[in-house]
């Protein structure tokens, strides 16, 4: 089942942000674009190198209007605890987001009940709450922040220009195609 157009849940979590425990509901999402960037645990092996991936490109993310939530089932005190002892996690610049209890992981539907995890899943929403880009990816495959980033600007472009769309590879600034009888079969 999809969750493209899904709205984004109710929901009040505890986070690390900035050397602070901080308070993020669903009224902060709103009026913005966010990224949701889920990942299994703190003090892991791959999920400290897409946080940090993330932080190289967190400068585009937020000249593009987008904030960007990382989510784990660890708790706001596991967080500062990683953000203290690491050197990759130290860098980072946006919300750490807690979710002992699961509201957002089952909310995204990228919860493990086995072992009370999430999966690997990035996730776009637009200003109005809906989720518009989604990709899950398995434990041992890491995402790419570049790619995050493309598909974030190129779904910017199509809220903004409904009658266009973006092409594979996408970029700003390169040819898009406006949907019509004309080009049937011409692609």
């Amino acid at each position: 089942m999809s969750l493209i157009n899904k709205e984004v849940g109710e929901f009040s979590v505890q986070g690390f942000h900035k050397g602070d425990f901080v308070e993020v509901s669903k009224k902060d999402i709103l009026g913005k674009w966010s990224v949701f960037f889920f990942y299994p645990a703190d003090f892991t092996f791959v999920c400290p190198t897409e946080l940090e991936d993330l932080q190289k490109n967190y400068k585009e993310f937020k000249e593009a209007g987008c904030e960007i939530y990382s989510v784990s089932t660890d708790t706001h005190f596991t967080h500062k605890a990683w953000h203290d002892h690491s050197e990759r996690i130290s860098k980072i610049e946006y919300p750490m987001l807690a979710d002992p209890t699961h509201v957002l992981s089952r909310d995204f539907e990228v919860y493990i009940e086995e072992n009370g995890l999430a999966e690997r899943g990035s996730f776009i929403i637009n200003p109005d709450g809906k989720i518009v880009s989604y990709e899950v990816n398995a434990g041992g495959v890491g995402r790419n922040a570049e790619e995050l980033l493309r598909k974030l600007r190129a779904c910017q472009f199509v809220h903004e220009h409904g009658d266009q769309v973006c092409p594979a590879k996408w970029q700003p600034g390169a040819e898009t195609l406006k949907p019509s009888l004309d080009l049937v079969g011409q692609l």
